[in-house]
C-alpha cells in the first residue's frame, strides 16, 4: 500500500511551515537519507530527508505552500511494485518513527497538531489510561470536560487541542437549565482576559484610520506564544546589581592588543557569557531548569544568548561556555549569530542552556527586566555602560563606567538568596576579570 510522507516537525516550536522547495519530482527513485524538500521552519530553512526508499509517487504540496500544518501528507512514497494506480486506495501512514517525531516535538512549543484527516483512528486508551496532550488536559480542566467522552483525532487516537475546543461539558445532574447560562459566563470572561479582543475587535476600534496589516511568520507567531506562556505561567521575580566595568575595559583593551594578530576582538558581552558560565559552577543550584513535576539540574554551564534577528529573535547557546577560553567563546558566538541572523541554525543549537543573556546596552538602553525563556531558570538583563559619580571603597566620590545587571528568576526553580549569591558571583568575575582566566 502507498505510504504518505508527512510534513515534518524539524523544529522543537515548530506547528507549521513552508514547503519552500521540491528536490525531487513525481516518478524519481529515492533511497533513505536523499534531501526531499526544503522546508521553511519558524527558525530556519531546513533540508527534508527521506526516511524509506522507494519511488515518489504523486506530490500533493506544491513549492511555495505557506501554512503547512505538521502532519500533514504532503507526497505519495510507491514500495516495489506498486504503481501510481495504487494511490486511490487510502495510503499508509507515514513510517512511525518520522510520524512519531512531530507529536512528541508538539508540548515542547506548547502547542498540538491534528493527525491527517486520512490517518486511520486508532485507540485512545489502553485499559483506564486516556492519552491527550498536556495543553489538551489542561483546557479540558478548564472546562470541566470529561476526557472519557471525548474522541481524540491526534496520533494513536491522542486527544489534542482541536478536539477540546470545540467541546462543552455535559451539563450536571443537579443543575438547571436557567443555571447552565450564569455558570457559562465567568468562563467567557475568564477567556476574553486570556486571549484578549479579536482581530475583528481591533480593527472595529481603528475604523476610518490610516493603517497597514502585517501578517504574523511562523517566528513572530511562536515569539508571541512562548513569551505569553512565559508570563502567565512563569512566577518571575527580579534581583539588580551594578558592576564597576573600569577594571574590565582596561584588562580588555589590553587582551585586544595582544590578539589583534590572530584576528580576535573580544567584546565586554563574551566576559559576561564567560563569567555568567563561570558563575554557574560557582553556584550549581542556580544552574537549573523547570521540567514540569521536577527540576532538571545541569552539570556544564550551557549558557544562550539572545540575537535580535528580523521579525524576532534567536537564543543560540554556548555549551560548556566554562570551559572555553574568551577568544573561542568570542568566535562561536560571532559564528552563531551570523547564521542566526542568516537562518540557518540548526534546532540542536538553539534548545537547551539554563540560563539565558540578553544585551541591550548598545542599544543605550540602560537597564530593563527580560521575559525568562522556558525552561531556562533565569536569564541575565544587560544594561549599557554609563560614566556616572560613584563612592569608592575610601568614601570618596570619582567617576566610573558603571554597567546596570537584572536577573530574571523563576522562583520554582531558584530562590532569592540563591539568586542573589549567583550575581555576587557574577560580578565579582567582571569587576576582576583576570579571575576568568584562571
Amino acid at each position: 500500500m502507498p505510504t504518505e510522507i508527512l510534513m515534518p516537525a524539524l523544529s522543537p516550536t515548530m506547528e507549521e511551515g513552508t514547503l519552500a522547495k521540491w528536490l525531487v519530482k513525481e516518478g524519481d527513485e529515492v533511497a533513505s537519507g536523499d534531501i526531499l524538500a526544503e522546508i521553511e521552519t519558524d527558525k530556519a530553512t531546513m533540508e527534508f530527508e527521506a526516511v524509506d526508499e522507494g519511488v515518489i509517487g504523486k506530490i500533493l504540496v506544491e513549492a511555495g505552500t505557506d501554512g503547512v500544518k505538521v502532519n500533514t501528507p504532503i507526497a505519495v512514497l510507491l514500495a516495489d511494485g506498486e504503481s501510481a494506480d495504487d494511490i486511490g486506495a487510502t495510503p499508509a501512514k507515514a513510517p512511525e518513527a518520522k510520524a512519531d517525531a512531530g507529536a512528541e516535538a508538539a508540548p515542547a512549543g506548547g502547542s498540538d497538531k491534528p493527525a491527517p484527516a486520512s490517518a486511520p483512528p486508532a485507540p485512545r486508551a489502553d485499559g483506564k489510561r486516556i492519552f491527550a496532550s498536556p495543553l489538551a488536559r489542561r483546557i479540558a480542566a478548564d472546562k470541566g470536560l470529561d476526557l472519557s467522552q471525548i474522541t481524540g483525532s491526534g496520533p494513536h487516537g491522542r486527544i489534542v487541542k482541536a478536539d477540546v475546543e470545540g467541546a462543552t461539558a455535559a451539563p450536571k445532574a443537579a443543575a438547571s437549565a436557567a443555571a447552565a447560562p450564569a455558570a457559562a459566563a465567568p468562563a467567557t470572561a475568564k477567556a476574553a482576559i486570556a486571549t484578549g479582543p479579536t482581530a475583528d475587535q481591533v480593527a472595529r476600534m481603528y475604523e476610518g484610520r490610516d493603517y497597514e496589516e502585517l501578517a504574523l511568520d511562523g517566528m513572530r507567531k511562536t515569539v508571541a506564544a512562548r513569551l505569553t506562556e512565559a508570563k502567565q505561567t512563569i512566577p518571575h521575580f527580579y534581583l539588580r546589581r551594578e558592576v564597576t566595568l573600569d577594571a574590565l575595559m582596561k584588562f580588555r583593551a589590553d587582551l585586544n592588543r595582544q590578539l589583534e594578530p590572530r584576528g580576535v576582538k573580544l567584546s565586554v558581552n563574551d566576559f559576561i557569557i564567560k563569567a555568567s558560565a563561570m558563575a554557574l559552577q560557582a553556584v550549581p543550584g542556580c544552574n537549573a531548569v523547570w521540567a514540569g513535576d521536577r527540576m532538571l539540574r545541569l552539570k556544564p554551564s550551557d549558557v544562550a544568548v539572545a540575537v535580535a534577528v528580523e521579525g524576532g529573535l534567536f537564543t543560540p547557546v554556548l555549551k560548556d561556555a566554562h570551559l572555553k577560553s574568551l577568544s573561542a567563546l568570542s568566535a562561536e558566538m560571532k559564528d552563531l549569530a551570523t547564521r542566526a541572523r542568516n537562518k540557518k541554525l540548526a534546532p540542536h543549537e538553539y534548545v537547551g542552556g539554563s540560563m539565558a543573556i540578553s544585551n541591550l546596552g548598545m542599544f543605550g538602553i540602560e537597564n530593563f527586566d527580560a521575559v525568562i525563556n522556558p525552561p531556562h531558570g533565569s536569564i541575565l538583563a544587560v544594561g549599557a555602560g554609563i560614566r556616572k559619580p560613584v563612592v569608592d571603597k575610601d568614601g570618596a566620590v570619582t567617576v566610573a563606567t558603571v554597567m546596570s545587571m537584572t536577573l530574571s528568576v523563576d522562583h520554582r526553580v531558584i530562590d532569592g538568596a540563591l539568586g542573589a549569591e549567583f550575581l555576587k558571583e557574577v560580578v565579582a568575575y567582571l569587576e576582576n576579570p583576570v579571575t576568568m582566566l584562571a
